[in-house]
């Protein structure tokens, strides 16, 4: 794996400009055309398919960047893995609201999607395992047309298009889910449920499970009393199963899961040439966010973290609310969601466009250790991420040693490094509620590698590296004998990124 500086990279990519802006006007001539289409506005589904939205996905995508196929993929692999005599319930996220009926956007439950990419509310799915060569049956309820609502709220998918589309074997109306499945819970030995993560219960099921449809389905006691009526030994969690998918990544999520840390590697760059001395933390995460929404982005994948000098000693840090003063550095924690999938990128860079020498010594010695950890990122190493966590905490203190701290013990994993080195991450931004810390790193995982020194200003430590804090954190595709860094548009090199900070590299801000 090369770790050479993306100046040349970058210098290329700007040459390009021009040609890509002409290429984009060109695609906008097209989808001007394309929008002539019938069905093509409004649209008579109930989110972006390959018929009203060919500018967003291929005729054979489900939705953008994953095939149809690669669904039914996911389904088959998960009741292969599941004993005989087995049900399958997932449900869809309910709306989340800000306040009275002010809803938030929406983002389906990571799970449902994942084995159905239906994007509406108020739906489930039953998958019952089966011998044929299939393996499942499927069953997906959903609200269905609605002229009345859809005139307030949009369209949504016939059960005709939810059989021919998504591909299930039955589709039903969501009020009719409450008297299917308690007459399924008498069928099989095994009920395999999934809940939002804050509807368990010390790793177990809770009891109710359609409560987090919309109340217009039905009573919650009625959903409460079939579970009720299921032993423990017959209710099994089915998040654990879907995880051990998730945790390797097919071709078609390492392809939106690069485009989605492309975004934000890129407006990490642009972000680095918009910063000035004097401008709000505030301005900086609202460029950053305008440059992913510009680039497709559907959404930021969590509140980012613009801290502005001592600010940086804040892990998240996420108020944004002061001054980037001259002389300070800036870390921004940042990524978008792309298509479903989360990305997650830290950089620490000069306000003024240069690193100072205390800034530029503490930089290196976290780059230096990151650059090593992320060597280590591949299967063959037969590293877990406990193992990649004690080699980042001995590099760093090797590292600091020769910067003369004189450190005791605590002093790094307590105060200077309290966090942990990485994490998974997919669809989910964190996928680690179901993950072996122990576990060894498997070709196809994707992961984080962060690490971060944050210095106060405490007489132990040196007074030139006072109220410095530093991260670096890359998402890295493992691979069987080398790993790939995705998040590679973002620069890092310290010429890089002094580079992008003072427009050495012919990126604009905007």
């Amino acid at each position: 794996m090369s770790l050479r500086p993306v100046l040349p990279v970058l210098r290329a990519a700007a040459e390009s400009c021009s040609s890509s802006r002409r290429l984009a006007h060109a695609r906008i001539r097209n989808y001007a055309s394309e929008a002539a289409l019938p069905e093509s506005k409004p649209s008579t589904y109930g989110q972006p398919l390959f018929q009203t939205h060919p500018h967003l996905l291929k005729q054979d995508e489900l939705t953008p960047g994953i095939r149809a196929t690669e669904y039914e993929r996911r389904r088959k692999h998960l009741m292969d893995s599941l004993p005989a005599n087995s049900v399958v319930i997932s449900v869809a996220a309910p709306i989340k609201y800000m306040s009275a009926n002010i809803f938030y956007k929406y983002r389906q439950n990571s799970d449902f999607w994942y084995l159905t990419g239906f994007e509406e509310p108020d739906a489930a799915v039953v998958l019952e395992k089966t011998s044929t060569s299939k393996g499942y049956r499927m069953t997906l309820f959903s609200s269905g047309k609605d002229s009345d609502k859809e005139k307030w709220d949009g369209a949504r998918t016939s059960f005709h298009d939810a059989t021919s589309i998504f591909r299930a074997d039955e589709a039903m109306s969501i009020q009719d889910f409450p008297s299917h499945l308690k007459s399924l819970t008498s069928l099989y030995s095994t009920v395999y449920v999934d809940l939002p993560p804050h509807a368990t219960r010390k790793g177990r099921p809770a009891k109710s499970l359609l409560r987090y449809l919309s109340p217009a389905v039905g009573p919650r006691s009625e959903y409460e009393s079939i579970l009720e009526s299921l032993s423990s030994a017959r209710r099994k969690s089915l998040a654990p199963h879907v995880s051990k998918l998730r945790a390797i990544k097919s071709e078609d999520e390492q392809r939106v899961m690069r485009a989605a840390a492309d975004i934000s590697g890129r407006a990490h760059a642009k972000t680095m040439r918009f910063t000035r001395p004097g401008i709000p933390e505030a301005a900086l995460a609202a460029h950053f966010e305008y440059l992913c929404s510009l680039s497709g982005s559907q959404r930021q994948a969590y509140v980012p973290v613009v801290a502005s000098g001592p600010n940086a000693l804040i892990i998240h840090y996420t108020y944004n609310n002061q001054v980037v003063h001259d002389g300070e550095m800036v870390l921004m924690d940042a990524g978008c969601e792309y298509n479903g999938y989360a990305s997650d990128i830290t950089r620490t860079y000069p306000a003024s466009g240069k690193f100072t020498e205390p800034q530029r010594d503490l930089y290196s010695a976290v780059l230096s250790a990151q650059k090593m950890l992320v060597s280590m990122c591949s299967e063959s190493h037969g590293l877990s991420l406990y193992d990649l966590h004690r080699k980042s905490c001995e590099l760093l203190r090797q590292e600091l040693r020769q910067l003369g701290f004189d450190l005791r013990s605590g002093d790094l994993e307590r105060c200077l490094y309290p966090h942990f080195l990485s994490h998974p991450i997919g669809i989910d931004l964190h996928e680690s509620s179901q993950v072996e810390r122990s576990s060894q790193l498997k070709e196809g995982m994707v992961i984080t590698v962060e690490p971060g020194i944050y210095v106060p200003p405490t007489p132990q430590f040196p007074t030139h590296f006072h109220n410095q804090g530093i991260r670096i954190e890359d998402e890295v595709l493992v691979g069987k004998e080398h790993p790939v860094v995705i998040s590679v548009s973002a620069p890092k090199e310290v010429v890089d990124v002094e580079g992008a900070c003072q427009g050495l590299l012919g990126l604009e801000p905007l």
